[in-house]
């Protein structure tokens, strides 16, 4: 029975016990590529299908106490751990699973996905490059090798993975929509719009695309989308992704046309259905910022005066998402001596390494023990991680990740020299804007409006804090200022950069660069000064979120 996973796994049981390793190890590795048959990981498998990891989690871990060298259970183990926001032990058990069967492809791709998710694109591209050795013509592995390409800023590269695949099978919806999130992001728009037309013609259920082309921002549905977008969500077993991107999209769409109820009844349908899946308690938030600022006194600054490491290179631009902090980006990025990036990770995986989660130690507790070298080390760490993503050899580069907020007291302890940008805008454009959002990853906050007040409170009251206690260290632009009257608001903030004013600052919609947010397209365009008002449609909507805002619905620009 050549084709019975478990005979695979007896032989590499045995083969090992004989001391012959390398043949084990191949025989593990068959195991692993045949479909897990047995009773517990087909439970388990029905446990994921339920959305339920921590059931599939025990059941994997008590199979591998029978058979701890099964590859197949270990590698659906670290699916468990990773669906449980556990990448670490994920990381480990993935580890594990390629120590026993090197040559087991979907541990290797799994693993390349999650180093991939942590923002360790040169190591997930190392494992890629060993997958693509096995069998180069893979398409799973060519796919990976484009979405690592993209991660990495190699936009080109990955594009013309997507087109030669395109090319040879045409009939691939959701590769048609990777393309067109890649042609969105270097600015090739209306490639990109037909990119996600063709996907729809493939799939007229996929509300990724429909909710790609309202992320544009400056797309506009017909009455005939807006007709199947409503005919999509009355169809029975309709993915509940697909549900949620229909909703946000249709909602999109039926505000362009003046319909601002209907509207929000579709945001409100999206968001419900999202926080179901991504469940979030905001005094997990709340308590975290009261953590950090019981730690960061100025007291505890000055002790530490002398540490980190000294390079200015980074320019860090933080707040909430759709705060303006894109154009922000942009406008910096027009400067000959600066490069703007994406929203990078690393400064999270710090956190979470420092963090750890034995015990769920805080990385504030791991903060204090650290002397000056060894906050210098990952002050070096940093510019070293983020390295893959500067291409122009510029003396500066923006790392634009919103969040980072919450570590404005780690960068000034392991980065003195970098620059820290706050993007405010006012809360009640913001928090709807937000809310309006189906955001790709993270940002569990945006789908309450409460949960949404809640945490412009914490930020606001973290960034007044270092006002207080690193006064000046942190600049901050008002978004609707800025919108208003440019000149005075760029000069000042590359001021602060300690850079010359350039004259391309003033026009950053000229600047030819990729962006990946969801204001990609209205960064294209000159800046233009908004009005404060477009929360006021939905305003009898607002209670919970005007209630949890508090004395920060007036104090915000303080």
């Amino acid at each position: 029975m050549p084709q019975h996973p478990t005979i695979w796994r007896d032989l590499g049981d045995v083969l090992a016990r004989a001391g012959s390793t390398t043949d084990a190890q191949a025989a593990y590795a068959r195991h692993g590529d045949l479909p897990p048959g047995e009773p517990s990981l087909m439970e388990a498998a029905r446990a994921f299908g339920a959305n339920n990891p921590t059931k599939a989690e025990s059941i994997l871990q008590e199979h591998l106490t029978r058979f701890p060298n099964d590859v197949s259970a270990l590698r659906m183990l670290s699916e468990a751990q990773a669906r449980m926001d556990q990448p670490a032990l994920a990381e480990e058990t993935l580890r594990r699973c390629l120590e026993i069967a090197p040559a087991f492809r979907l541990a290797r791709h799994s693993l390349g996905q999650l180093l991939n998710g942590l923002g360790r694109y040169d190591e997930a591209f190392e494992h890629v490059q060993i997958l693509l050795a096995q069998d180069p013509d893979n398409k799973g592995t060519q796919r990976l090798l484009a979405s690592t390409h993209n991660n990495r800023g190699e936009y080109a590269e990955a594009i013309a993975i997507y087109e030669k695949h395109l090319a040879e099978a045409p009939r691939q919806p959701g590769t048609w929509a990777s393309l067109g999130h890649l042609l969105k992001t270097v600015g090739r728009t209306d490639e990109a719009i037909e990119a996600y037309r063709k996907s729809l013609q493939l799939a007229p259920g996929l509300g990724l695309s429909y909710w790609s082309l309202a992320n544009l921002k400056t797309f506009r549905f017909s009455a005939a989308d807006v007709a199947e977008m409503e005919r999509q969500l009355s169809v029975r077993g309709a993915a509940e992704q697909d549900r949620i991107n229909l909703h946000f999209a249709l909602g999109k769409a039926l505000e362009d046309i003046g319909e601002p109820e209907r509207a929000f009844v579709q945001y409100e349908a999206g968001a419900a259905m999202q926080r179901t899946l991504t469940p979030y308690d905001a005094r997990t938030a709340t308590e975290a910022v009261d953590n950090a600022i019981a730690t960061f006194s100025q007291s505890f600054f000055s002790a530490r005066e002398s540490s980190g490491f000294e390079a200015p290179d980074p320019i860090f631009v933080v707040g909430l998402p759709r705060s303006g902090s894109t154009l922000v980006e942009q406008i910096l990025a027009s400067h000959s001596s600066v490069e703007g990036t994406m929203e990078l990770p690393d400064l999270a995986s710090i956190v979470r390494d420092l963090g750890g989660e034995v015990g769920g130690r805080s990385y504030l507790e791991a903060i204090k023990g650290m002397d000056g070298a060894a906050l210098s080390a990952l002050g070096e760490r940093y510019l070293r991680t983020t390295r893959v993503h500067r291409k122009l050899g510029r003396r500066f580069f923006i790392d634009k990740r919103p969040n980072n907020w919450s570590f404005v007291g780690l960068i000034q302890l392991i980065l003195p020299n970098a620059k820290i940008i706050d993007a405010r805008r006012n809360p009640l454009s913001c928090c709807v804007s937000c809310f309006r959002q189906h955001f790709a990853l993270g940002q569990a906050f945006t789908y309450d409006l409460a949960d949404l007040g809640h945490y412009y409170r914490d930020y606001v009251r973290m960034m007044a804090h270092y006002d207080t206690v690193l006064p000046g260290r942190v600049h901050r632009v008002i978004h609707e200022d800025l919108t208003a009257d440019p000149e005075p608001h760029i000069r000042a903030l590359l001021d602060h950069c300690g850079l010359p004013f350039e004259d391309a600052c003033l026009r950053p919609h000229e600047t030819k660069r990729p962006v990946m947010t969801a204001s990609s397209e209205q960064v294209r365009q000159p800046i233009r000064a908004k009005t404060d008002g477009e929360w006021r449609k939905f305003e009898s909507k607002l209670g919970p979120l005007i209630n949890a805002l508090g004395p920060s619905l007036e104090a915000w620009r303080e």
